[in-house]
């Protein structure tokens, strides 16, 4: 199944919008009073001039001091551009348009290019938006096992109830995959931390992975009982179907038609026809 990035980001940003702006930009985090907060998120706007409509991935509508005023992500007025993507390239600030006889548009907006972002300097900052964010920073293959519990043990500090942390974890682990053999070398290290955080991060590790069983199972079931109405309703109108066709076979019997007509007519063999007459 392929994966809804943009899906994915939109609710971990919406959900912790204040803490995004805090991370990434704190100079702009200052000048908002997030009291006032309204999302507008996959609304259609017109544009007068042009007479068109289109389409906005995050509309914030804030109070900026003590203004009304618009954020918005990623689009315009105040633009945050958010480059997710693994590769490591450089990225522009500016959006120009222009033609051989003049400059026509120059746009600038607010980048944060993730993958140009050391994780571990951000695993100090007990924020949500970067633990969920470590797996789209820059770190190597070898490095995966440490960069969880890095991210699970800031999950920890944080506090939040489960379905934030859920939020958080599912959204790493989207990006981070571990195989078996990882997430046991992730187990030990963790029984063999000294910290106070080691049994909150275990037991982290183990509710997460008792409701990922939790759900896996009744999964199974729901479609285990789906399989079985389909077949059930399978082997129904088989039967019903052959019942019919005994019933028709038969009325034509009565009639005084043979049996080498009947099995023409109905498309059988002679042989499945006396079957049907005699049962």
């Amino acid at each position: 199944m392929a994966i809804d990035h943009d899906r994915l980001f939109k609710e971990l940003i919406q959900t912790f919008f204040e803490e995004f702006l805090l991370l990434f930009f704190p100079d702009m985090h200052e000048h908002i009073d997030f009291r006032h907060l309204s999302f507008l998120s996959e609304e259609l706007f017109t544009d007068v001039t042009a007479g068109e409509k289109y389409r906005v991935d995050l509309l914030v509508e804030t109070k900026l001091k003590g203004e009304n005023g618009l954020i918005i992500v990623h689009v315009e007025n105040v633009p945050i551009a958010v480059f997710s993507h693994d590769a490591l390239r450089e990225e522009p600030s500016v959006f120009s348009i222009a033609f051989p006889f003049g400059d026509v548009l120059q746009f600038r907006f607010f980048p944060v290019e993730l993958r140009k972002k050391h994780w571990r300097d951000y695993i100090r900052h007990d924020n949500p938006i970067a633990a969920a964010l470590l797996g789209k920073m820059g770190y190597t293959e070898s490095e995966k096992v440490e960069l969880k519990k890095e991210c699970l043990r800031m999950l920890v500090r944080l506090e939040l109830d489960e379905a934030r942390q859920r939020l958080l974890l599912g959204f790493f682990e989207t990006y981070v995959k571990l195989s078996e053999e990882e997430e046991q070398q992730l187990q030990r290290e963790v029984k063999a931390m000294e910290t106070k955080e080691r049994e909150k991060v275990l037991e982290l590790i183990i509710s997460y992975e008792q409701k990922g069983r939790k759900e896996g199972l009744e999964e199974g079931i729901k479609r285990g009982i789906q399989q079985g109405i389909q077949q059930g309703m399978k082997q129904g109108m088989k039967q019903g179907m052959k019942q019919g066709m005994k019933q028709l076979i038969r009325n034509m019997a009565r009639k005084g038609m043979t049996v080498e007509d009947i099995a023409r007519l109905v498309d059988l063999p002679e042989e499945d026809v006396w079957e049907l007459l005699e049962e």
